[in-house]
């Protein structure tokens, strides 16, 4: 699974995570435009507060289920054919890196059609690409309803260029994630 957020991330991923009944049967890996150059901060912050595990992502690990993994502050972060991560100092995406389509797209590539990826809140229109192409290849999308949601940007420019296998607000999002995960 791949989550992507931007402006108003942190509390999302709050929600997100703390409604959660436990850890899910599969990997979990975030985006998050958080502006932190240090996100150790960051996963201590999501950890404490939703009793997930939460690491940040590093080079060449494999992806465990009931973890979450947070891409590092400027890197991009991959999904390799063989299911581990990779980094990347390309150029900006979306004016971001680490950028959500980078990830959405590269996950969609591994995983196909098993892949579920979920986008909230955010300012500009990175995702909206990464949801197409996991639409493409057959994946589910979740994205938050831009009207519940702290800046909705994000959601929309995805629910336009790609629309959403679900749209609904964020409290209702963990539960259909251990729906569909189950």
């Amino acid at each position: 699974m791949v989550v992507g957020c931007s402006a108003g991330g942190l509390q999302a991923l709050h929600v997100l995570l703390g409604g959660l009944s436990g850890p899910l049967p599969v990997p979990m890996v975030v985006v998050c435009h958080s502006g932190s150059e240090d996100m150790r901060l960051f996963c201590e912050l999501l950890a404490g507060r939703s009793g997930q595990t939460v690491v940040e992502a590093e080079e060449r690990q494999q992806p465990r289920p009931g973890t979450v993994y947070v891409a590092p502050s400027g890197y991009h972060l991959l999904l390799e054919r063989d299911g581990r991560f990779a980094l990347s100092v390309d150029p900006r995406v979306s004016f971001s890196r680490p950028s959500i389509d980078v990830l959405f797209e590269s996950a969609a590539g591994v995983w196909r059609e098993h892949l579920l990826a979920v986008l909230l809140t955010g300012a500009n229109s990175d995702g909206a690409e990464g949801c197409l192409r996991v639409r493409g290849q057959g994946g589910t999308v979740i994205v938050q309803d831009p009207h519940t949601a702290q800046v909705p940007v994000m959601p929309a420019a995805a629910l336009e260029l790609a629309g959403a296998d679900h749209c609904l607000p964020l409290p209702g999002i963990p539960k259909l994630l251990e729906t569909l995960c189950s």
